[in-house]
């Protein structure tokens, strides 16, 4: 059930189609998920110890005709190697704590440990209108005892249409100006951080939401507008990411995006700040000024920048932090093209592109099934499947046989590539994902607002390296308790996620437990616990590369290295219109003033429910209720 396999069951749902979803986890998401802290302790012992799925019957061939075969389907999970955790406490004094309020439950739609945290949280995060926020106003927050950080007045509001939006970017009328100057500091900025045990992690695990996937979602993305298009959006709240972060000579440091931004900077200077607002102007509509790049399209984009009269502080931040892009492997044409993709998405929601779903990324995928529940798909947690059934004349795939021995007949399959056994994966050349997860006492960079979502690039040490995507989480993203922060590290592997990440760690992080520090250590923020792994990065791998699936067999990748989700969702856009060319992929449901019902269908007034099946789309926001993300009514005039 994770982010590809979640779209097309609800897009096939929304069309019509019956749909059953399966998955052998006891979780929603697959590897897209998130989870409590309790939870993902438990996620890292089950694969640290690689348990095998126990078959529950054994006599399923019988229910294989002369004329079938079957493709049997992978029993363990193996995209997940080189499990590490570290504790930078006293782990044993936490051996007999449990977390407040945990009580043994299903997995539901929603977050986990939502219903949990929602009362404390809205000191944090006050309530909200909507499901996207949107541009917070100019002036600077006001300090008090009561309000917290980042707490600003129609801070979330109804996303809109294209047409209704603001097409404002980086160079445009963005008005989200946080962090400055002249905003007075809160008490606590003045304080030393709060020192966090394990035993109150432990304590408080509810309230951690930690996705084993980091991902932002571009705001003008496809995700977005695929959330925006289906509808799909009133069920998640959404979260500006605050700010762009660049490493450089050993410090950390605000990078200046929108052209309230550059103007306001303390760090350029004003002939550095005239000449980033031209390059950056130049890179909205690079493609009318083809004479300005041409020459250089064989070189990278780190030489073409090199061309531009630009200081190597403003080479670093357009490389590092503005395209986010390898120095030695990308072109000038992709560097400009990311480039352009970071500042159109300026100024949508906030002054960053970036928006980050409350609960974490996880909650994502369950929306979407949820969706697709909506519109009658059924899901079956906690149950694996044996083999798939093929039809020797036709080379169809006809049925798949269950854990249960049950046979379950289908037009289409649609699997993930974890499933598959290595039978089917010889040919298949699997590239891996390094991941580390940690949890701080304070942020990477401290200034007057303790909220901060904050996304860091960090430049490899040697050239050929991966560059490392840091994405560090304050509490009112619902992903960590009060005073710490969850901070997220990704980048595409050369070696076990440990040797990858652990000189990044210690490079921004204090990973001492002693007392006795150096100054520059003590100023570090210090790692509470950690996390390391591998996860396989299957994206990319086509559907030949697989032996012998039929042709009714579509195979849906785990998550990619990259920071957006465009690689998902162009994935279940091309195995949806595949399967159902003629169909529209995830329309926007019918509003109930829309639905028109023949006379004999309609139930009596007082009947409360009609056997029509096109009422089907009316339970949405009731139904949403019950689980951990906000169901949000949209205007009438909105998409």
């Amino acid at each position: 059930s994770g982010l590809p396999e979640s779209i097309i069951a609800a897009a096939c749902a929304r069309s019509g189609q019956r749909v059953l979803h399966v998955d052998s986890r006891n979780y929603y998401g697959g590897n897209w998920a998130s989870f409590s802290f309790s939870g993902l302790l438990s996620w890292i012992k089950e694969n640290q110890q690689k348990t095998g799925v126990i078959d529950e019957c054994e006599d399923w061939r019988k229910l294989i005709l002369e004329n079938e075969e079957v493709i049997s389907l992978s029993k363990k999970d193996k995209t997940i190697q080189h499990v590490e955790d570290f504790c930078f406490g006293d782990r044993d004094l936490a051996e007999d704590i449990q977390e407040a309020g945990a009580l043994p439950k299903l997995p539901v739609f929603g977050a986990s440990g939502a219903e949990g945290v929602a009362q404390e949280s809205e000191k944090e995060c006050p309530p909200v209108e909507s499901a996207f926020p949107a541009v917070e106003s100019q002036e600077p927050e006001k300090a008090t005892g009561t309000e917290p950080a980042g707490a600003t007045e129609g801070s979330n509001t109804e996303i809109t249409s294209e047409s209704e939006s603001s097409h404002s970017t980086a160079l445009g009328e963005s008005t989200l100006e946080l962090g400055k100057t002249g905003a007075a500091p809160l008490e606590i900025s003045a304080q030393e951080p709060k020192k966090i045990t394990y035993s109150q992690i432990v304590r408080e695990g509810r309230r951690f939401n930690i996705d084993l996937v980091s991902k932002l979602l571009y705001s003008r993305g496809l995700l977005i507008d695929l959330l925006i298009k289906s509808n799909v959006s009133r069920y998640a709240e959404f979260k500006n990411a605050t700010r762009i972060l660049a490493f450089r000579e050993g410090k950390v440091e605000q990078v200046p995006c929108s052209r309230a931004d550059v103007f306001n900077s303390r760090q350029l200077t004003m002939v550095e700040k005239r000449m980033l607002m031209k390059f950056l102007t130049f890179c909205l509509d690079y493609e009318q000024h083809p004479d300005e790049y041409q020459d250089y399209e064989n070189n990278t984009f780190a030489q073409f920048l090199r061309t531009r009269k630009l200081t190597p502080s403003l080479q670093h931040f357009v490389l590092h932090s503005i395209a986010m892009v390898s120095e030695t492997d990308c072109s000038t044409l992709e560097g400009l093209q990311a480039t352009k993709k970071f500042l159109q998405c300026l100024g949508r929601y906030g002054n960053t592109p970036f928006l980050f779903p409350l609960y974490g990324q996880g909650e994502i995928p369950q929306c979407f099934c949820r969706m697709c529940a909506v519109f009658g798909g059924i899901y079956c947690l906690r149950h694996s499947v044996q083999c798939l059934v093929v039809d020797k004349e036709s080379g169809r795939c006809k049925a798949m046989v269950d854990h249960f021995g049950q046979r379950i007949s289908a037009n289409y399959f649609i699997v993930e590539d974890s499933y598959l056994s290595e039978s089917i994966c010889t040919n298949v050349c699997y590239r891996q994902i390094s991941r580390a997860v940690l949890i701080t006492d304070q942020s990477v960079l401290n200034t007057d607002s303790e909220q901060q979502v904050s996304i860091l690039t960090v430049p490899p040490v040697d050239l050929g390296k991966p560059a490392v995507c840091v994405i560090e989480l304050c509490s009112s993203t619902m992903t960590c308790m009060k005073d710490t922060y969850l901070v997220h590290l990704t980048c595409p592997s050369t070696k076990t996620a440990r040797e990858d990440l652990e000189p990044i760690v210690q490079k921004l992080f204090n990973l001492n437990t002693e007392k006795d520090t150096e100054n520059e250590e003590l100023e570090k923020p210090r790692v509470l616990w950690a996390v390391y792994f591998n996860m396989r990065d299957s994206s990319g791998v086509e559907k030949n590369s697989y032996d012998g699936l039929p042709s009714n067999v579509y195979v849906c990748s785990g998550p990619d290295s990259a920071l957006g989700n465009d690689c998902a969702v162009k994935q279940a856009e091309t195995i949806f219109q595949e399967m159902f060319p003629t169909e529209e992929f995830c329309p926007p449901p019918p509003n109930p003033e829309d639905i028109i019902y023949d006379e004999d269908e309609i139930a009596p007034e007082d009947s409360g429910f009609s056997n029509s099946p096109e009422t089907k789309p009316e339970s949405p926001t009731e139904e949403s209720s019950s689980g951990g993300s906000t169901a949000v009514k949209k205007e009438d005039n909105e998409e």
